[in-house]
């Protein structure tokens, strides 16, 4: 038996071809654009999507002919929040509007002052979610609005070309604010609260349940003899965790990606809006996890390597390998506006402290620093929330760069495990949720945690002044947030 596990990532679609061993055997990825029509906003068209996934298996099929023959199992993962509105043709009546688009900030502010949101779905209502941004659609597109038929996220509008079937799963559910995150069900009280019928919604599954199975064209257009299970599947971070095997209580990772996430892994339902943390459904029955996000991890040094017009890798080698004292520079990497702990769509972000003396390396050094600091921010609102962390995993494209997670262990002050060679990332945790939906194996024997090839530990001599460092950070968001148009 084979396994196709795709994540619908921001930047990037990425298949990952296993076999019931969990070997990888192939993988491949097809890139993604992003439009910003404006200010603030951030938008994909999800044909594009289609597009990519084709590409993408089509490709795995003429380098792995017999494997793909025999894949009887497909799970995906992706962005989650995103809002893809269909009408009654299944036609899309719009671009879709992604995570990191923050125009929907005052009907996020609005939905949030009803009660009912953060004591049914667990959480603030932030203005990437997905409900506020449907009541800026009834308030500014109300003709479009009118013919809604589904709202699907990313992944489950991917889903609905390979199955036919509208689902979604809890994980990625959990971070619309229409989800009963304690009942683990579309709640009619918050769909109501934002206009929204239960009708319009898709079902709702868990991610190791069978929701639909391949359309025997596309099986037969990738060369797949066999009747394919696809999975509920999760959320991206959700997806990442079951790649890295965490999913038991009091495991986490941090993810260096588009977006920057701490995660950590709780046996029971844990809310606490007020510390900005996220409470989300797991991918697996009666899990849970706590989250702190911050919108531009990856993407602050992607942003000042266009800038700087150098790579991300050239301008993260110049640094070295051996840590240095904080920069003179501070930069907040608020380029999107910021969710934990700040719920703040309008900040925007800055360098402070520039001097003549400044070089590249020196901003360089800053932004990694200042990303650092951000996920430091989410580690004590973690904290406050009740999770406690001991040590964490690295995960995205963040952590190829030992610099960077040097700086990270020492502001944070723990230590970070690097998995042994190999790919546990969202595409990878999607494929092990496709074998235990094609098999229904016993999904803790499946989601094993891979072997530590390496621990960055944080590096004594500078803790001090990296909380110095760090307390200077936290003085400058309110002074930027009184400055800021």
């Amino acid at each position: 038996m084979h396994l196709l596990g795709i994540d619908l990532g921001t930047s990037s679609i990425k298949a990952v071809l296993m076999n019931d061993q969990q070997v990888i055997l192939g993988s491949n990825s097809q890139a993604l654009a992003v439009t910003r029509p404006q200010v603030g906003w951030s938008e994909q068209d999800p044909a594009d999507w289609l597009t990519a996934v084709d590409h993408a298996l089509q490709t795995l099929q003429q380098a792995h002919p017999q494997a793909m023959a025999d894949v009887q199992g497909l799970a995906l993962s992706g962005q989650m929040h995103g809002a893809t509105l269909v009408d009654a043709q299944n036609q899309v009546l719009r671009p879709c509007i992604l995570w990191n688009d923050t125009r929907s900030y005052q009907e996020a502010a609005a939905l949030d002052a009803n009660p009912i949101f953060r004591q049914l779905s667990g959480n603030i209502v932030f203005p990437g979610f997905t409900a506020p941004k449907l009541v800026w659609v009834q308030k500014h597109e109300p003709a479009l609005f009118a013919k809604l038929h589904k709202l699907l996220l990313p992944k489950d509008y991917v889903r609905w070309w390979l199955t036919g079937e509208y689902a979604s799963d809890m994980s990625d559910a959990a971070g619309t604010a229409w989800l009963d995150v304690a009942k683990r069900v579309w709640s009619p009280e918050l769909l109501a609260g934002s206009g929204m019928r239960i009708e319009q919604m898709p079902q709702v599954l868990e991610g190791t349940a069978v929701s639909g199975y391949l359309h025997p064209r596309l099986a037969e257009r990738w060369g797949i003899k066999q009747r394919v299970v696809v999975a509920g599947g999760a959320g991206d971070n959700a997806a990442a965790a079951c790649g890295m095997g965490t999913v038991t209580a009091g495991s986490a990772f941090v993810s260096l990606g588009t977006s920057g996430v701490l995660f950590a892994a709780t046996a029971r339902y844990l809310p606490n809006p007020e510390s900005a943390v996220h409470t989300f459904c797991h991918a697996l029955p009666n899990t849970w996890h706590q989250m702190g996000v911050i919108l531009s991890a990856t993407d602050s040094l992607n942003w000042y390597a266009q800038i700087a017009n150098q790579s991300p890798v050239a301008l993260t080698q110049a640094l070295g390998e051996n840590l240095k004292p904080p920069s003179r520079v501070s930069f907040l990497p608020y380029l999107s506006g910021e969710r934990t702990p700040h719920n703040d769509a309008k900040i925007r972000g800055a360098f402070i402290g520039l001097s003549h003396a400044d070089q590249q390396v020196d901003l360089t050094q800053a932004v990694l620093e200042g990303v650092a600091f951000a996920i430091r921010d989410n580690l004590a609102a973690l904290k406050a929330a009740g999770s406690h962390l001991e040590r964490v995993t690295a995960v995205g494209g963040g952590s190829r760069s030992p610099y960077w997670l040097k700086v990270l262990a020492t502001t944070l002050n723990l230590p970070i495990d690097l998995p042994a060679e190999g790919d546990f990332g969202a595409a990878f945790g999607a494929a092990r949720l496709a074998l235990i939906a094609a098999t229904q194996a016993e999904p803790f024997s499946v989601l094993t945690v891979p072997a530590v090839a390496q621990t960055i530990e944080p590096e004594t001599q500078f803790i001090q002044a990296f909380n110095e460092a760090y307390a200077h950070y936290q003085h400058l968001y309110p002074a930027l947030k009184g400055a800021s148009l």
